[in-house]
């Protein structure tokens, strides 16, 4: 059994108004653009009809011609934005007052053989019931579909030739106990299992933080070469709640397998 405690540590720039952050996978660092702006992470020329969404606030736009696009939503807690375009990779970001109070620019990829997307849906784990003080409670959008959920997907014949790993685009509303040091939420008296990543019916990951990008290796040996395999994410539960059995409520966004 394979267990990886995943972290995103992200570090905000503060700048002046003429200074951007630019994101790229997990890679942060200073800029010269003026809005926010989409663009391709190899060329960094512009993405234009890049669709940006805010699922909790219903708000959608899409960038010009420079690949240039506005945010015309309060953003006073963490939300979960999302950017698609056709031959690009889905892309999610868990944006917060801070970072949107600055010009934004990400840098996405464009697909390949390779990349399997598992599914871009905004998917809620849980049981719908939870606490205001709960990791990001105030980002979830839609009703949980349960404490589990399990995708599956054909993966190439060749794929044992590569590294393949599991991604999590975002994830949001996980209260463990090292979340809560962390400061990931307000709750002081409860604390979580952490959510459970199953292969093929086999568990190679616990996931122990909110964050965006999260990567697991896939094992070898449990991989179906040619043939249909299968991803389940099952959310924790409250470890102080010993009456009934309360799952924690989390929302996580793109799916995908990634082989190098």
């Amino acid at each position: 059994m394979y267990k990886y405690i995943l972290s995103l540590l992200v570090f905000l720039i503060f700048a002046t108004q003429i200074n951007a952050m630019t994101v790229s996978g997990n890679v942060e660092k200073n800029g010269t653009f003026t809005s926010n702006r989409i663009i391709d992470s190899e060329t960094n020329f512009p993405v234009p009809d890049a669709k940006v969404e805010l699922p909790k606030q219903n708000y959608t736009t899409y960038t010009d011609e420079e690949g240039a696009f506005e945010l015309n939503a309060d953003i006073d807690n963490n939300t979960i934005m999302s950017v698609e375009k056709e031959g690009y990779k889905p892309y999610s970001l868990t944006l917060n007052q801070n970072m949107s109070a600055h010009p934004l620019v990400i840098g996405i990829e464009k697909t390949n053989a390779n990349h399997i997307q598992i599914t871009n849906d905004l998917i809620h784990l849980g049981d719908n019931n939870y606490s205001e003080t709960s990791a990001n409670a105030g980002d979830f959008k839609t009703d949980s579909v349960g404490a589990t959920i399990t995708k599956h997907f054909k993966m190439a014949a060749d794929v044992l030739s590569r590294a393949n790993y599991l991604v999590i685009g975002s994830i949001v509303g996980i209260d463990t106990m090292l979340a809560r040091s962390m400061g990931q939420n307000r709750i002081t008296t409860a604390y979580s299992s952490p959510p459970e990543i199953f292969f093929n019916g086999k568990k190679i990951a616990e996931v122990q933080l909110n964050g965006d990008g999260q990567r697991i290796k896939i094992p070898k040996n449990l991989i179906k070469p040619g043939q249909m395999n299968a991803i389940t994410i099952r959310t924790g539960r409250n470890l102080t709640q010993k009456a009934y059995i309360d799952y924690d409520d989390i929302e996580l966004m793109n799916l995908s397998i990634t082989s190098e």
